[in-house]
């Protein structure tokens, strides 16, 4: 099959999702765009961007922070984890100083912990907060051999 003249070949979006830690709390946006709700921040890949870059990229435009990336947590691709259409993230832990502040699409932003979170929780965001306070708590990272067997 020749992908190139094919025009119903579709590929995933690539995005990122930041868990970003202040002091031990969690940033967290509040959308305000569709699905309405709360939710890390982050976004899509431009082209010729790195994954890296657009980790920093987001975070500034919608938490007005400059972060410290840490480290690569996990890539969560289930097909319908954003409702609007297939998209992949890879998701990087960062750390922060200063306050927060809501801007771009961020309706209002907030910090939480394990025990704070706000509802509703947007997309598959959820999954990934309860994957990274386990983390957090010791367990290893996600094993993705035994999540698809």
């Amino acid at each position: 099959m020749n992908m190139t003249s094919d025009t119903s070949y579709r590929n995933p979006l690539l995005t990122v999702d930041i868990i970003i830690e202040i002091n031990n709390f969690i940033v967290l946006i509040e959308r305000n765009n569709p699905p309405h709700g709360w939710a890390l921040p982050g976004g899509f890949v431009d082209y010729g961007e790195s994954l890296e870059a657009t980790a920093i990229r987001e975070a500034k435009e919608e938490t007005c922070l400059d972060i410290d990336l840490i480290e690569q947590f996990h890539t969560y691709s289930t097909p319908n984890r954003d409702p609007r259409h297939h998209t992949v993230t890879t998701v990087f832990l960062a750390r922060a100083l200063g306050k927060p502040k809501a801007a771009d699409d961020a309706k209002s932003i907030g910090l939480f912990t394990k025990d704070t979170l706000p509802d509703p929780i947007v997309f598959d965001h959820k999954r990934i907060l309860d994957d990274f306070f386990r983390y957090k708590n010791g367990e290893p990272k996600l094993d993705i051999f035994k999540i698809y067997k």
